[in-house]
């Protein structure tokens, strides 16, 4: 084990220690460790008000407005038109959608949001098609997933136990992802970077619009997010959020997110 992820350990959370990460246990645990910490909250509704900003800026809104794996803090939270869903059943989402077979009718949704779960996808190329069917012509997708710069890649590398960071799979599919567990967090990386002209060539009628990295790190890493321990009392926000704007000239060294937005042409 590297220092790196010793020490990492020995901030995670003690509830999640022997917790199955596919069992229903999980989800009531991350709510209760979210209701306990004001800043990670924070986090979720700046990342809300970031894709929902770029939505009206970017893409076509005349149709339903959808968030896949919702998870404990669904993006209708914070604005109310928006269904939440995910893979499973909760009592904080309001559909079950498989994000590679969904439900809704042929150019019938705006807008499909997703924080942290195209990664979990196991045949992503399933998600695009699905993507080409259920949008509106200029409607699109918002993702927000692990970036691939300096810190994240040592970040997610020695984080998580219960998936992996590898940016040289040969191939998109993942068949060993299952709901909470096994997933490639460089996923996007591997997709919309490496793999970009694979992508346009495969896909044309979806085009990635932007491609963006988050700037809100320090708040993410301090919190602890859903894992790990707090670092430092919530009336640190202010300060944080003004290191943040600080470092803004080197986040490409420092972002541990990104989002890509995706827009259907016809």
């Amino acid at each position: 084990m590297s220092l790196f992820k010793y020490i990492i350990k020995k901030f995670e959370d003690n509830r999640l220690k022997d917790i199955d990460y596919n069992s229903d246990e999980l989800t009531k645990i991350h709510r209760l460790i979210l209701e306990e910490k004001p800043m990670m909250k924070n986090v979720f509704i700046s990342f809300h008000k970031t894709i929902k900003k770029y939505a009206k800026q970017y893409l076509h809104n005349d149709g339903i407005e959808v968030e896949l794996g919702a998870g404990v803090y669904p993006i209708k939270n914070t604005f109310k038109e928006v269904i939440s869903s995910d893979i499973k059943k909760t009592q904080y989402t309001e559909l079950v959608v498989d994000a590679q077979n969904m439900p809704f009718e042929n150019e019938t949704v705006s807008v499909i949001y997703g924080v942290n779960c195209f990664h979990h996808f196991p045949e992503p190329e399933k998600f695009f098609n699905e993507l080409d069917r259920v949008l509106v012509k200029n409607g699109g997708c918002i993702l927000i997933e692990p970036y691939y710069g300096f810190l994240a890649s040592s970040f997610y590398k020695n984080s998580f136990d219960s998936e992996h960071f590898n940016k040289s799979q040969s191939n998109w599919t993942n068949k060993e992802s299952q709901i909470m567990t096994g997933a490639n967090q460089a996923l996007s990386y591997i997709v919309f970077k490496r793999d970009y002209e694979q992508f346009i060539n495969k896909y044309p009628n979806l085009e990635i619009v932007k491609n963006i990295r988050c700037n809100n790190y320090l708040r993410y890493i301090v919190s602890g997010g859903l894992n790990f321990k707090q670092l430092l009392p919530n009336y640190c926000i202010p300060l944080i959020k003004l290191l943040e704007f600080l470092l803004i000239p080197i986040n490409i060294f420092l972002a541990l997110h990104h989002i890509i937005i995706i827009r259907k042409k016809r």
